[in-house]
């Protein structure tokens, strides 16, 4: 497995190694499909929306530049 740990040296871990560590993780979870780090932003996107956080703070919560944005993706 792929660790998210820094180098021995203690620099920052690839964009790649990362990735790869945090789709090893995933699938020891046993989750249905793949999920990627980034699916978990739309993930909580969804949560917030879900549970009537106003779109606005969603939005800005997430940097967009529009709540149409928010809402289109």
């Amino acid at each position: 497995m792929t660790s998210c740990a820094p180098g021995p040296l203690g620099q920052p871990q690839s964009l790649d190694g990362f990735s790869a560590g945090f789709v090893n993780f995933a699938r020891q979870l046993g989750l249905p499909r793949p999920i990627r780090f980034h699916d978990l932003r739309h993930t909580h996107a969804t949560l917030l929306l879900m549970n009537g956080i106003h779109p606005k703070v969603v939005s800005e919560r997430l940097g967009h530049s529009s709540v149409g944005l928010t809402l289109d993706t």
